[in-house]
């Protein structure tokens, strides 16, 4: 998928506004840039299917130097090259998106394999399990307790796995591979801090990896040969296109995330991975038999219980915070 961070950089888990504005007219501006990122993010599926015949890691290489492309051109027409500057002499902050890097280019390479292999059903079961892992990376790595209905949901979701892994014949180690570099890689950019903006920080992860890439690129140039401009001039557009789909929907995620509490962001993210698995069943023609369909359901019992225990402690919190708003003096 694309780097999203986790929280959003404006209004909290209680469900305040940006300071500022309408609150109305911010939840329905963050709604339209939230349902356009995540819209994107469900079809890129069909985005790289049609990028055949390149090859995985070509995508994933070009993806990572058209992204960089895109990011610097858009530093320069808005500005934020101050910006990028203090990140860059932020040592703290360059070791922490080099670790991000990591994650995500793991995550895009295991996404764009899948993609290629007839495996977006089960990328798409990736990214519904991510919100739980989400929580699993909470207690293992952040010491955080867990409420009972969430400790429900993670025993459900291991209930899940057990099933898609029979209704697979195998261990989804796809979907669990997504699952766990995005987590890694959400918790990685919630500790480098608010003071780093989503393009400037995309552009370093992508600066980093982009040497990467060019070797890469050089080798198969050196080899099979690239497939960028050797089959026709639709397939070239769609593949130079890859840069600003991997951004745009990450500008798109930021915008939403300044004007909309966190838990409605939180349920936006399962449009992103219906949509794919849509895609792999209805247009891609991929197998969905009864044991899978069973497993998926039993996925979204957790995502369920886990969504309700998100409502009802939001709730719980804002009446704490309006209570004690009534005994403050002013």
């Amino acid at each position: 998928m694309a780097s999203a961070p986790f929280a959003p950089a404006g209004g909290s888990a209680l469900g305040g506004h940006p300071a500022g504005g309408s609150a109305v007219g911010a939840s329905a501006g963050g709604l339209g840039f939230a349902v356009g990122a995540y819209l994107l993010w469900g079809f890129l599926p069909l985005l790289f299917v049609s990028l055949a015949p390149s090859s995985a890691v070509e995508i994933v290489a070009w993806r990572i130097v058209l992204c960089l492309v895109f990011c610097v051109a858009l530093l320069v027409i808005t500005g934020g090259w101050a910006r990028f500057i203090a990140i860059t002499r932020d040592r703290r902050a360059v070791v922490t998106l080099a670790l991000a890097a990591v994650f995500i280019l793991a995550n895009w390479s295991i996404f764009i394999y899948a993609t290629l292999t007839g495996h977006v059903v089960e990328a798409a079961l990736g990214y519904f399990v991510n919100p739980i892992f989400t929580v699993l990376l909470g207690v293992f790595l952040l010491r955080e307790s867990l409420r009972p209905l969430q400790w429900v949901a993670i025993a459900v979701s291991a209930v899940a796995v057990v099933v898609l892994a029979v209704g697979y014949g195998s261990f989804p180690w796809i979907a669990v591979v997504l699952a766990t570099s995005f987590g890694l890689y959400g918790l990685v950019k919630k500790r480098v801090g608010a003071n780093v903006e989503a393009i400037g920080g995309l552009t370093m992860e992508t600066a980093i990896l982009a040497p990467v890439a060019v070797i890469a690129l050089m080798i198969i140039a050196a080899g099979p040969g690239l497939t960028l401009g050797a089959n026709g001039a639709v397939h070239t557009a769609l593949l130079l296109s890859v840069g600003a789909a991997t951004a745009v929907p990450l500008i798109l995620f930021a915008a939403a995330a300044r004007r909309l509490p966190l838990v409605y962001l939180g349920l936006m993210q399962y449009l992103a991975p219906i949509l794919q698995l849509i895609i792999g069943v209805a247009i891609l023609g991929e197998a969905m038999p009864p044991e899978r369909w069973f497993g998926f359901g039993v996925v979204w019992l957790a995502l369920a219980i886990l969504t309700v225990d998100l409502f009802r402690h939001g709730t719980r919190q804002r009446s704490v915070a309006a209570a004690l708003g009534d005994h403050v003096p002013g």
